[in-house]
């Protein structure tokens, strides 16, 4: 009797972790457009921009090819890469042949990226040498620093905030200059929109927390990670002092490759752009 038991539970276990699995592979990709005004939208271009977050090369279940076979065929304007690539200097090989396919993507404003707390687990020369693999495949690696472009006339700063979960924040630093124009922020961990209220954005990318990789039926063990799991904010879109954010549910998974309750996304976003400013975007 007790070994049917036990027969029954290993059959189980093995069911569910196989399925817990195979949801690595279920990408969801989401469309999202934070203009709610739709007769705004009309008037004022839009730039489109391509979210991926927490690659963790360590333990994804889609190939290069694949996910080129997924993007290849989608207008996008610009890539935005929000941290956590990998935390093992061995994998950072296995970061170029996705580097070369958001390379094919030809996205018309270039690939910028920001990076995470697992990224800092690199330290000094291998660091370096996974900031200069991103640099070498025309990634624009930001650590609290911006950039401007201009997106059919209009002004747009991307903001690239370091990583907030390891303290390398400085949003001092990040606004610093900032001229006018439409704020988009690329930061890694989301807790920082908490700080922001001096600090406007536009719309601001984030990842971090997967979605709670595993939720059972909730994510609890995201509490140590701040206070927006604490809010249930752990994925998706979201307000905070009126200001849009949006928290990605990232490609890879951390610890163990499986998923429960969560699918890895990939995130495409349409970002209205101010047709004119009446004043400077800047911190205050």
């Amino acid at each position: 009797m007790n070994f049917l038991l036990y027969t029954a539970f290993a059959i189980l276990l093995f069911y569910c972790l196989k399925k817990a699995y195979n949801n690595t592979k279920d990408i969801v990709i989401n469309k999202i457009n934070i203009d709610q005004d739709q007769s705004i939208g009309k008037i004022n271009p839009k730039l489109t921009i391509l979210q991926l977050s927490d690659l963790h090369l360590e333990n994804i279940s889609v190939s290069p090819a694949e996910l080129y076979e997924k993007l290849k065929d989608m207008p996008i304007d610009l890539i935005a890469l929000t941290g956590d690539f990998l935390d093992r200097k061995r994998t950072i090989p296995k970061l170029v042949p996705y580097l070369k396919v958001l390379n094919k993507l030809n996205a018309k404003y270039g690939i910028y990226a920001v990076l995470g707390n697992h990224d800092y687990v690199l330290q000094d020369q291998n660091l370096q040498t996974l900031i200069k693999t991103l640099e070498k495949y025309n990634c624009k690696v930001m650590r609290n620093e911006y950039e401007q472009i201009f997106v059919q006339g209009r002004p747009v700063n991307i903001i690239g905030i370091d990583d907030f979960s390891t303290k390398r924040s400085n949003l001092e630093s990040s606004y610093e200059g900032i001229k006018k124009g439409t704020n988009l922020v690329l930061t890694h961990d989301p807790n920082i929109v908490l700080h922001m209220k001096k600090y406007h954005f536009d719309y601001l990318l984030a990842g971090h927390f997967h979605g709670g990789q595993i939720c059972y039926p909730k994510a609890y063990h995201l509490a140590k990670m701040g206070k927006l799991p604490r809010m249930n904010i752990i994925k998706g879109l979201h307000m905070y002092d009126g200001k849009p954010f949006y928290i990605n549910e990232g490609l890879g998974q951390t610890g163990v490759n499986i998923r429960v309750g969560s699918r890895p996304e990939i995130t495409i976003h349409e970002l209205p752009l101010a047709a004119s400013l009446a004043k400077p975007a800047t911190a205050i």
